[in-house]
């Protein structure tokens, strides 16, 4: 049964080739197959992040790396998608990628040691550093009023944030949850934090805003 273009992305540019620094000379003979919008077919990556950084949100998203857990690189493409101004990796500089697929490329990656120096570096910035966690005292991210410069941290999967990031945040968050399970997971719950951010911040007036 189809499920599918058999091929992603375009072939090779037919007829004159467009005129713009942005066009990479290599893609426009060979297509681009690459995993983006057609917005940046046949684009330098040097391009693409030139333009994406003349749009970016007001959010950050940032990621304990204790473990080498698979999450990570799911966030990441994540917060590609949602527009992140910066991706924080705290703990292990070297993360998995794999969920990524490819997207870091096109994001400002940054690493701390600690979530003491992420704190120091994004106060510097005036930006909020705010945790998820169900900790006792936990605002409801549903009827919570969202700063407009954030930093969403996010722990590893199973044991939530360190000790560490507990003391470093300016405040934690929860997400609302009916069902039996204790958490979900945590991929999905940055996802739903960087949404919740887009739909109160984000200009979706235009054409910034693609749907996926």
């Amino acid at each position: 049964m189809p499920h599918g273009p058999e091929e992603v992305g375009l072939g090779p540019w037919e007829g004159a080739w467009p005129v713009g620094e942005q066009y990479d000379e290599q893609l426009l003979a060979q297509g681009d197959r690459r995993n983006v919008v057609d917005r940046y077919r046949y684009w330098t990556m040097e391009a693409i992040v030139a333009d994406l950084d003349e749009r970016r949100h007001g959010f950050h998203v940032a990621i304990e790396n204790w473990q080498h857990d698979f999450n990570i690189g799911t966030i990441v493409r994540t917060a590609n998608a949602f527009l992140a101004a910066e991706v924080h990796i705290v703990g292990r500089k070297r993360w998995n990628r794999r969920g990524a697929m490819v997207t870091d490329r096109y994001q400002h990656i940054r690493h701390h040691d600690t979530a003491e120096d992420l704190a120091a570096y994004l106060h510097e910035k005036s930006v909020r550093l705010l945790g998820i966690d169900n900790l006792p005292g936990s605002a409801h991210l549903e009827t919570m009023q969202l700063p407009r410069s954030v930093c969403f941290l996010f722990g590893q999967e199973g044991p939530g944030l360190s000790p560490g990031a507990r003391d470093a945040v300016d405040g934690t968050f929860s997400i609302a949850q009916f069902g039996s399970t204790r958490s979900i997971n945590a991929s999905a719950a940055a996802a739903i934090a960087m949404h919740t951010w887009v739909r109160e911040y984000a200009d979706l007036s235009g054409d910034d805003a693609w749907r996926g």
